[in-house]
């Protein structure tokens, strides 16, 4: 493998609230190793733990120096992929995670800003996939659980790096979840990799975003 490739850093996590698998991880898995637009990529799978998680992502990062950093989380109840446009500096936990810890707002780094935006063009990947497509939407809340706590420490430490770029994006459950709830939506994890590789194959040629609509009425 090629060290001299500039790196995109996916992370995904592992199963949580009672789940067995995490479509997340899954998905960003299968597309550890592989070259996109001249770059390589690289998979973490993230514990579903406020502090944990961090850390990790702090190793990763300073390790890699990746020009590029998705993550990727689940976020059952979602119809398609939903590209994040902001994270918050809050946790506001309404489960454990998986080490127990339930924190109630609290900040995710304490001193720093209320919330940061995407760094990538989350406006371009969208109007890609949905060409594409793969049904997708910009959302403009990460949530307040672990999935938020991740995509502002991304976008926090990404900030500090010049030429890093930054974002997160949600998935449905899989199939195989969706099928022990009734009416769940879901995708199929190809769709979801698919999906992935528009979206960083857009990010990659997108330095200056679109000026699209895609806001919401509520």
């Amino acid at each position: 493998m090629s060290t001299s490739l500039p790196r995109i850093l996916l992370t995904g996590f592992d199963p949580f609230g009672g789940e067995s698998i995490n479509p997340s991880w899954e998905a960003v898995h299968a597309l550890h190793g592989k070259r996109i637009g001249g770059h390589r990529i690289s998979a973490l799978q993230l514990p579903t733990e406020f502090a944990g998680s961090l850390h990790m992502l702090k190793e990763a990062m300073r390790e890699l120096t990746p020009v590029i950093v998705l993550g990727v989380g689940q976020a059952g109840g979602r119809q398609q992929l939903s590209i994040e446009r902001v994270a918050i500096n809050v946790q506001d936990a309404r489960i454990p995670d998986n080490a127990g810890a339930q924190p109630v707002d609290e900040p995710v780094i304490a001193g720093a800003p209320a919330a940061y935006f995407s760094t990538l063009p989350i406006k371009a990947m969208l109007a890609a996939l949905q060409a594409h497509g793969v049904p997708a939407e910009i959302s403009n809340s990460a949530g307040t659980y672990v999935c938020n706590h991740i995509a502002y420490a991304m976008l926090h430490l990404a900030g500090k790096r010049r030429g890093m770029r930054a974002g997160f994006i949600h998935i449905p459950y899989s199939p195989a979840q969706a099928a022990r709830r009734r009416g769940a939506a879901s995708m199929a994890l190809a769709e979801v990799v698919r999906g992935l590789e528009i979206a960083l194959r857009t990010a990659i040629a997108t330095p200056l975003d679109r000026k699209l609509g895609a806001g919401t009425l509520d």
